[in-house]
C-alpha cells in the first residue's frame, strides 16, 4: 500500500476530498492527492469503486461492443 494511502487509513492525515482514483501508471487506488489524471481512472466514490476500475471498463466495453454489432446487423 503506498504511504499516502496508508496514513489516510490511519488518520493521520484526511483526504483532501471523497473521490479515489485508479492509477493505471502504478496500477493502485490513489486518494485525490496523487499521480496526475491523464495517468488515471476516475474519480470514484469509494475506495472499492476505484478498486474495481478495470472491471467496470471491461464489462462496459463488453456491452458497448454488443450494442455496436447489434446496430450493425
Amino acid at each position: 500500500m503506498p504511504p499516502s494511502l496508508d496514513a489516510v487509513r490511519r488518520g493521520r492525515i484526511s483526504p483532501v476530498s471523497d473521490q479515489w482514483w485508479f492509477c493505471l501508471k502504478h496500477m493502485r487506488v490513489e486518494p485525490d492527492e496523487g499521480c496526475p489524471n491523464k495517468d488515471r481512472m476516475g474519480p470514484y466514490a469509494t475506495e472499492a469503486e476505484a478498486a474495481n476500475a478495470l472491471q467496470t471498463a471491461s464489462e462496459r466495453n463488453e456491452v458497448w461492443q454488443a450494442k455496436d454489432e447489434e446496430w450493425d446487423d
